[in-house]
């Protein structure tokens, strides 16, 4: 996947269009991504007790972060500042590095 954790992306479609955060997750099998702030959904939880899952967590309405797919971000380039596509150059070694389709510069 051209979209790593940590990359700062923006939303281009769906509810939560022109939103923008990092990266915090990748899901690479799923083609899904958690972005901080991004598609917050609420999730009522049961009271668990204590000794399960290390403690005793409260039950109530939690809000948290949904993936959603990778095809709906974009992300932000560092040099340019715009929403760019992702492509490879090969370097000497035989390894590959990120640029931006924008303005050529390395993402990393």
């Amino acid at each position: 996947m051209k979209i790593k954790a940590g990359d700062l992306v923006e939303v281009i479609s769906g509810n939560d269009r022109g939103l923008t955060g990092r990266v915090r997750i990748v899901f690479p099998k799923e083609k899904r991504v958690i972005v901080e702030g991004v598609g917050i959904v609420r999730k009522h939880q049961r009271p668990m007790p204590s000794g399960a899952r290390g403690g005793r967590t409260e039950g109530g309405i939690i809000e948290l972060e949904a993936p959603i797919h990778v095809s709906n971000v974009m992300l932000i380039c560092s040099s340019c500042n715009q929403r760019t596509r992702v492509g490879y150059r090969l370097l000497e070694g035989g390894e590959k590095e990120r640029v931006c389709k924008n303005c050529g510069s390395v993402v990393d």
